[in-house]
């Protein structure tokens, strides 16, 4: 047994090594830590006897809960979809590690092509009025007495366009989108939370680092 201890040891830091040198924002140790997070996260899977190929989309949302505080669906849907580069429905180490570096350390330029991504809620490089609406209807607290409670977030709708669209073709593209987050900041979260604040990033990697330093 402490053979086998022993040997994925060895293959976890191998596979740090490996990883961390393909990524900017941590280090070989910081690496290590994450992926002994991911192989807990996997841990129950795998105790059941599952043939586990890495993070389901509902181990991985209970993770943005839980860790994040994250609660809308559909962003949440969109975060794993950006983390799962190769569309197999599942999150891999390398996957995972790339994700994290830009989700909890990421350069601008890096968090405005990751929340473009999750945005794009059907992947054709676009973010259209209908996935604005769908976005940005819960964000609107609607009245009982409104006629047509969707007239505000239509409304909304069009007050983004008019100051993100610049090319005016009635949706976003990337470009429309990076222009607009360089010149006010406060865009880049424009249709809904898909990043973890600061009090939750020290957290959690207080909580998966500090692990590390224990014997």
């Amino acid at each position: 047994m402490s053979q086998m201890t022993a040997m994925k040891r060895k293959s976890l830091q191998t596979l740090a090594e490996t990883l961390s040198k393909q990524v900017q924002h941590f280090s070989k140790t910081e690496v290590e830590g994450l992926i002994g997070l991911y192989h807990e996260l996997l841990g129950e899977s795998a105790a059941q006897g599952r043939g586990v190929t890495g993070l389901d989309r509902s181990r991985f949302r209970t993770l943005l809960y839980n860790m994040f505080g994250m609660t809308d669906d559909m962003i949440m849907d969109g975060v794993f979809r950006t983390f799962d580069k190769d569309n197999d429905s599942f999150v891999n180490e390398k996957e995972w590690i790339e994700g994290l570096c830009i989700f909890l350390r990421g350069t601008l330029d890096e968090k405005i092509k990751y929340c473009f991504n999750v945005y794009d809620l059907n992947s054709d490089n676009y973010i259209s009025r209908e996935e604005m609406f769908q976005m940005l209807k819960d964000s609107l607290i609607r009245q009982p007495s409104e006629e047509d409670p969707d007239e505000g977030v239509k409304e909304l709708v069009e007050m983004t366009l008019k100051k993100m669209d610049y090319d005016h073709d009635g949706r976003l593209s990337f470009d429309d989108f990076k222009k607009a987050v360089k010149e006010e900041n406060l865009l880049l979260e424009a249709f809904g939370t898909c990043l973890p604040d600061a009090t939750n990033i020290e957290k959690f990697e207080q909580q998966v680092f500090q692990k590390q330093v224990k014997p």
